[in-house]
């Protein structure tokens, strides 16, 4: 365990969440690669630099592990950073030829999602929850919506039907307690649903994500097969609703996009992308320790000391423009995915749901607008996420009656339905 607690940047306080460039500067004023604590007592280093983020993603000299053995066991287990750093058999905690194991599995899987069809499930969905508030007149579109939608068309999307969406989603929100009695209840109830939705897949293959898990020629065990699906689901859930509730807060507060909603005349990917370089709802992860001492742009690192890159950092480093040769000018260039041989393999169909879900919001509720002045507006004491606590808005209520008319009962083009198929290529 690295211990400097008098030179650490405390990144689980408020004060963070209300103000992170404040903790970044602090950070940086160490160098490329700053102290941290991430919780009461655990220390990380955490890279804001740009330039060090890439040297770290792209080292492929075996200087790093992602194995978090022999460190995890050093943090409390009410900690709020466990579900996040416990090890399991999957891509996230693999290295060398087991990551690439791995990987090839999940990324050759994800290639063969249509994202028409994805469009189709989370326009779906979407409609689900709109007929649920959307005749009320208010709503708050964080728990309302960007919370519960990922994993309803996560859910879909590896092959369960759409019943299973509500237990997943509470055991997944149980597994983020710090309750131990509720944690283990919640991982209790998500283990049945991956032995459930194994079995059913094990018996009759489909057209889903964990039919292809298991059809893959890298041959999976079965426990690598649900381990793949629970990491993967995981790791989305919160970063998806964070993307879709800090995107759409960025359309309602930002008046470049103020069009957007009612003409359509800015494009969603470009409020997305934003987001995406200034916000990231993952704002710090990519956890990785060396293997023997190393000296990293000037920072000594003991063998085995946990290090994260700071997304939300090093995607507004003063420096990141020269860093890249001045190529900061591609918005596609954030580092928000990761990069390398750990890059986010599911990238681009987490901008196409953000996108159609986004759009479906907002092609019925063409009004809407916050409720509350954006001050007033919290973000979730984490150092790994970004996330509001709640957004509230208001709009003109939909009356039932008039559902007959609206998207939910008609193919409608989505009004930006090329930008959600440029998304795909990014």
């Amino acid at each position: 365990m690295t211990t400097m607690p008098n030179a650490a940047v405390p990144l689980y306080v408020p004060e963070h969440a209300a103000d992170p460039q404040r903790s970044f500067a602090m950070l940086r004023q160490q160098g490329p690669v700053g102290l941290a604590e991430i919780d009461p007592g655990v220390f990380v280093w955490v890279i804001t630099d740009y330039r060090a983020a890439l040297d770290l993603f792209h080292d492929t000299s075996h200087t790093w592990t992602k194995d978090t053995r022999g460190w995890m066991e050093h943090l409390p287990p009410d900690s709020p950073i466990m579900p996040l750093v416990q090890w399991r058999p999957s891509l996230f905690f693999a290295d060398d030829e087991q990551h690439a194991h791995l990987r090839n599995v999940v990324t050759d899987s994800f290639a063969l999602l249509d994202p028409q069809h994805v469009r189709d499930v989370t326009r779906r969905h979407a409609d689900t929850l709109l007929r649920e508030f959307a005749h009320v007149g208010n709503a708050d579109l964080v728990g309302q919506y960007a919370r519960r939608l990922p994993l309803m068309v996560l859910n879909s999307l590896f092959g369960m039907g759409d019943e299973h969406a509500s237990p997943l989603f509470a055991a997944i929100e149980s597994m983020m307690s710090t309750d131990l009695q509720t944690k283990a209840a919640g991982e209790q109830s998500l283990q049945t649903y991956l032995g459930t939705l194994y079995q059913m897949k094990a018996a009759q293959r489909g057209r889903d994500l964990t039919s292809w898990f298991i059809d893959h020629p890298s041959g999976l065990t079965p426990e690598e097969v649900i381990n793949q699906v629970l990491i993967t689901q995981g790791a989305a859930y919160d970063t998806l609703a964070g993307l879709i509730a800090n995107t759409f807060l960025r359309m309602l507060s930002d008046e470049r996009y103020r069009g957007t909603l009612t003409t359509g005349s800015l494009p969603i990917e470009h409020a997305v992308d934003d987001v995406l370089w200034r916000d990231p709802p993952l704002a710090m992860y990519s956890l990785h320790r060396p293997r023997r001492d190393i000296t990293f742009h000037g920072r000594h690192i003991r063998a085995g000391d946990p290090v994260m890159v700071s997304y939300a950092a090093v995607n507004t480093c003063p420096y990141s423009d020269q860093a890249e040769g001045g190529h900061r000018s591609d918005h596609r260039a954030h580092l928000a995915f990761a990069a390398g041989p750990h890059e986010c393999p599911a990238r681009s169909i987490a901008l196409v749901v953000t996108i159609a879900a986004i759009e479906r919001l907002t092609s019925y509720l063409h009004d809407i607008e916050l409720a509350v002045p954006i001050g007033e507006l919290t973000y979730r004491s984490h150092p790994i996420y970004r996330i509001l606590t709640s957004l509230p808005c208001r709009f003109t209520p939909r009356s039932a009656e008039g559902q007959q008319s609206t998207p939910w009962s008609q193919r409608a083009t989505p009004r930006n339905h090329s930008t959600a198929r440029a998304a795909v290529s990014s």
